[in-house]
């Protein structure tokens, strides 16, 4: 099974597109994002320097762009990964690949995203900083003492803390034992409440924003949960932008599911390096430059899955993580409203709503009570209520 992953802010280098401007495909894609978003993003990523690509507005819709033009250089209606995910900025990509946006939706909620981030970071001075080993706990805790936010649980030992760039000194000065502190190039405390204004605005911005249901397997960001109802999906996008992300939480999923190979959309090397420390066994293929698109490409090959069919007039729910199943109340020929529960999934990380987005007559139980289940595992059979006449 092959998970297709796409990187955050922070994976941007300059002169990034250079190369990419050489594989026509992707340099048609990007020249088309810079007139959906109205960035010259060709020109940023190939001569800009290190403090244009690091401002956050132009940094998201550039990261998006790269993304999406070299996945559609491997990917294609007959051959789709069973799974994508995304690292903050990289779930918009994700989104658009599963099929929830479109990669212009993307692009445009990605480049309002980035802008209104930027802006809330000029009300305080903010940062972020990497904390790498050390326990856990001890960090945390540490965090917590100095008022700061563990904005990225990234798993791995790799944890990046958000807030006052007064406490962040403090905490280089004397981090936890084990643990070393790495300040990080961004303009403010991202992933959180520092970033409420950005989340508010972009809240308003989405209210008619199209989203379809996913059509591939999509982890989110904050809690690792299989989701699959589009609008309940760009809910999750939008409150992203001040809630962290447990990157944890997505790698644990990964595995429930089974994912054997993973592909990291350019620009590659962060989600792989956090792959490899946390699921040893899982095929690592990082896209760093065009020279990596034919081992990408035989890779998708090899694991890919074809597209489905039309949805069928049926519906089904599916667990949302890995866990143990305990039915609801309702039983066969029974009506259930749209995004109401029929059960929960109790996994060792907390008690999980098994919705049924569209709701509907429950047709078949596809589980037993007790019984185990994995992410995205269908649980049951419900088909749409008769319109009255």
């Amino acid at each position: 099974m092959l998970a297709l992953l796409s990187p955050g802010q922070g994976a941007q280098t300059p002169g990034m597109l250079k190369p990419w401007l050489d594989v026509e495909p992707v340099a048609e894609q990007l020249r088309w994002a810079c007139a959906v978003t109205g960035l010259d993003l060709v020109r940023l990523g190939t001569t800009g320097t290190d403090d244009d690509i690091r401002d956050t507005s132009i940094a998201q819709p550039l990261l998006v762009a790269l993304a999406l033009a070299v996945a559609a250089s491997i990917v294609t209606d007959d051959e789709l990964p069973a799974v994508v995910a995304g690292h903050s900025v990289g779930e918009y990509a994700a989104a658009a690949l599963a099929g929830v946006l479109t990669p212009e939706t993307a692009l445009v909620l990605v480049r309002e995203r980035g802008r209104l981030m930027a802006e809330a970071s000029l009300a305080a001075p903010t940062g972020m900083s990497a904390l790498l080993g050390g326990d856990e706990a001890e960090v945390l805790a540490a965090l917590d003492r100095l008022g700061l936010t563990a904005a990225n649980v990234n798993g791995a030992g790799q944890i990046v803390a958000a807030g006052s760039l007064d406490a962040l000194a403090t905490l280089a000065a004397d981090p936890p034992a084990g643990a070393r502190v790495r300040p990080l190039a961004v303009a403010g405390a991202f992933h959180t409440s520092a970033m409420e204004p950005a989340r508010a605005a972009l809240a308003q911005l989405t209210e008619a924003a199209p989203a379809q249901d996913p059509r591939l397997t999509m982890i989110s960001n904050a809690d690792g949960a299989v989701v699959n109802d589009g609008p309940a999906l760009l809910d999750r996008l939008v409150n992203q932008v001040s809630a962290p992300v447990r990157w944890d939480l997505c790698m644990r999923t990964l595995a429930d599911l089974g994912v054997t190979a993973v592909i990291e959309l350019a620009p590659a090397g962060t989600l792989t390096g956090l792959i490899r420390r946390a699921l040893p066994g899982v095929e690592t293929l990082a896209i760093k430059s065009p020279a990596d698109l034919a081992a990408a490409r035989a890779l998708m090959q090899q694991h890919a899955i074809p597209d489905s069919e039309p949805a069928p007039s049926w519906r089904m729910a599916v667990a949302p993580v890995g866990g143990v199943f305990r039915s609801g109340s309702v039983e066969p020929g029974g009506s259930v409203e749209p995004g109401a529960s029929v059960g929960t999934v109790v996994s060792h990380r907390a008690e999980s709503l098994v919705a049924a987005v569209h709701g509907g007559v429950l047709v078949e139980w596809l589980v037993h009570d007790g019984d185990p289940v994995t992410p995205g595992q269908p649980i049951a059979v419900l088909h749409p209520e008769p319109v009255p006449a």
